[in-house]
């Protein structure tokens, strides 16, 4: 299942009536990653919420993937989740130790993070969707958002990317094993210590990447920092095979969506083929984080999470938002 078209929602969303902005350090104004709303000098809450479609035939593994990419919001935002809801869509004729299997991993996942499961809600459908709202605590001078990065900076990448195009050759049945696997162990591998190795190296922003894949949220940064960030594509990190299979077509409606939804701010250096484009474009599932950082502490973040890659820069604004080489 795809996310809906980012361009058209930006629209219904400009046309909401304007809230009390009292004690809210993070609205829906920037896309960031999660809500954050003050409670006192010491203490705010981060909210969030995703639920999607199944990603694994393993209805185990597809509830956790489900729960790891509802909390890597709030690790996103340097927060520490404490609380979650289950959001169950399930048809009421289904298999209801499938159903079974789906609470148990998304609940396993959950409490492997000190994260207590407190409830939730179910309505039938025939379409099974399965995820979170997730509640967890920061401190209101320590919440990173997406509108930090700062010209100088350096960007990292905590995963791989790729999961949309494996995934959909998943469900077309041309997917090796390896691919597979891969796939499997990024979507469920949490942002937890990547996300306390930010916040200790003092990164600046950061944003998850999921369904608006690396350059929609990269291009949500660069707007919400008024910064141009320079991405280098050699340096990005690939699931196995996700260009051969992007070059047989395995894109998701995403790859146009998310497109359309950063228009003409993107520049792309020639030389880089389409199969990367759609890459960088491809939406992602429980992705890793994509932070800014002083680039004297990348060196750091690194140590502390072995699996962050040195993708690019930030730099002044220079009339593009991003620039791809």
């Amino acid at each position: 299942m795809a996310k809906l078209a980012p361009s058209d929602l930006a629209q219904v969303l400009s046309k909401l009536p304007v809230q009390s902005r009292e004690n809210v350090i993070v609205g829906y104004e920037n896309s960031d990653d999660a809500g954050v709303f003050r409670l006192s000098d010491e203490v705010a809450l981060v909210q969030t919420v995703d639920f999607f479609t199944p990603v694994a035939d393993d209805p185990e593994v597809y509830g956790r993937v489900a729960a790891i990419n509802s909390l890597n919001d709030i690790y996103a935002m340097g927060g520490k989740p404490l609380t979650a809801l289950s959001i169950v869509c399930y048809p009421q004729k289904g298999d209801w130790d499938v159903l079974g299997e789906i609470l148990r991993g998304g609940q396993l996942a959950m409490n492997e993070a000190g994260v207590v499961v407190l409830g939730g809600h179910s309505v039938d459908d025939a379409e099974m969707k399965f995820g979170f709202s997730v509640t967890g605590t920061i401190h209101p001078e320590k919440v990173i958002t997406n509108a930090g990065a700062k010209p100088g900076d350096v960007l990292l990448l905590t995963k791989p990317i790729g999961t949309g195009a494996i995934n959909t050759a998943v469900k077309m049945g041309v997917v090796g094993k390896a691919a597979m696997d891969a796939c499997i162990q990024a979507m469920t591998t949490s942002a937890e210590k990547a996300s306390g190795a930010m916040v200790r190296a003092g990164a600046n922003a950061c944003t998850d990447v999921t369904g608006f894949g690396l350059l929609g949220h990269a291009y949500e940064m660069a707007k919400a920092s008024l910064v141009t960030l320079n991405v280098d594509s050699t340096k990005v990190a690939l699931l196995p095979d996700v260009l051969e299979l992007i070059a047989e077509g395995m894109l998701t409606r995403g790859d146009k969506n998310n497109r359309d939804y950063v228009g003409d701010t993107i520049a792309f250096s020639s030389g880089i083929s389409k199969e990367m484009q759609s890459a960088l474009y491809d939406p992602q599932t429980a992705g890793g984080l994509l932070i800014s950082l002083p680039k004297d502490s990348a060196g750091q973040m690194i140590n502390e999470a072995p699996d962050t890659v040195v993708i690019g820069e930030v730099a002044a604004f220079d009339g593009k938002l991003i620039n791809v080489s």
